[in-house]
């Protein structure tokens, strides 16, 4: 008989900044979609943000307002577990386990380490370095099969594999083995500013916040980095016209246009008339996703109600999981 069960998908959302045009085209869009699919869990993982200093009362705040915009995005908290990592204590108790089958060199080799070490050096705390063990507890937790990551965080989704591996040898079929999904289609947006580099929030003129007002994203894209090309034609060309191609890029993810296509509709018009176009396309774009995100964030018992069913859902398989492991290597029942 064919096995209809879905397969579990989880990703850890670190709740550093508003969401911007390059998370909801590159990412988000492309997880609404895998809600009918998959078994999903999105995780605002609040406890992996304090390896950096954080301002208290900021955390709180975008931690709430985060889970508002990936709400408005389209991730239905009725079709995916959507909750704060804080609120599951079974996290943090099996990201201590797993920190003791988790080798140093394993920890040492991990690229974010060493750049957020290099980033934040009066601060290079036990936490920044054990991260990945607590990261492999929330994709094991779930058992999870897939964990949707750009190559950036590949290396933490191996070294969760190699974990869940090393202690299934030691103690038997406990956990499952996760794999990274990097989707098929997705796009990759660039800085307005400076389209050699990814969107980011770390440069703001470049960056179209999901959150932007319309004349902000007007603004923004009015200033978008073009090419010195005297003809200002609209002609996709990454390596000649990297800046046109990305703009291009935006403007086919939001109105569905080939590239073709918006060749032949900004055929002469050059860069005066084309650049306002793709401003004005995101602005219709974000929109709705803006004024919904503002309405949730006005009614806090709404998205208390979210977090603590998340929570409460996410909780009855963690601690299924956990009971699974602490029996395993040989810790003394609760007895409550």
């Amino acid at each position: 008989m064919e096995n209809t069960e879905k397969k579990v998908m989880f990703s850890g959302i670190q709740p550093s900044g508003d969401l911007h045009l390059g998370n909801y085209l590159g990412a988000i869009r492309n997880w609404v979609a895998l809600s009918d699919e998959y078994t999903c869990y999105y995780c605002i993982v609040d406890e992996h943000s304090i390896t950096v200093r954080q301002n208290p009362a900021e955390l709180r705040k975008r931690s709430t307002v985060q889970l508002a915009q990936y709400i408005a995005c389209g991730l239905d908290p009725q079709k995916n577990t959507l909750f704060i990592q804080s609120h599951v204590h079974e996290h943090a108790e099996l990201g201590w386990i797993l920190n003791c089958y988790t080798m140093f060199g394993e920890l040492s080799r991990m690229t974010q380490f060493k750049d957020k070490s290099a980033k934040n050096a009066e601060n290079i705390n036990g936490g920044l370095f054990t991260y990945p063990a607590l990261m492999a507890a929330d994709i094991l937790l779930y058992n999870a099969h897939y964990v949707p990551v750009g190559a950036d965080q590949k290396q933490h989704v191996e070294l969760a594999r190699d974990v869940a591996v090393r202690f299934n040898n030691i103690y038997g079929d406990t956990f499952v083995v996760p794999e990274p999904y990097i989707p098929k289609v997705g796009a990759r947006i660039m800085s307005l500013s400076n389209p050699s580099s990814k969107m980011s929030k770390s440069d703001p003129a470049g960056c179209v916040f999901l959150m932007d007002s319309p004349d902000e994203i007007s603004r923004k894209f009015k200033r978008a980095v073009t090419d010195s090309d005297t003809e200002h034609c609209v002609r996709y060309a990454p390596d000649e016209k990297p800046g046109v191609a990305n703009l291009m890029g935006i403007y086919s993810s939001v109105t569905g246009k080939t590239f073709e296509e918006i060749e032949t509709e900004f055929d002469g018009k050059g860069y005066g008339v084309f650049k306002p176009a793709v401003g004005d396309a995101v602005i219709e774009k974000l929109r709705p996703i803006r004024e919904e995100a503002e309405r949730m964030i006005n009614d806090k018992e709404y998205l208390k109600g979210i977090y603590t069913e998340g929570a409460q859902r996410a909780e009855y398989v963690a601690r299924k999981t956990l009971r699974k492991v602490t029996k395993r290597i040989g810790f003394v029942e609760k007895p409550f």
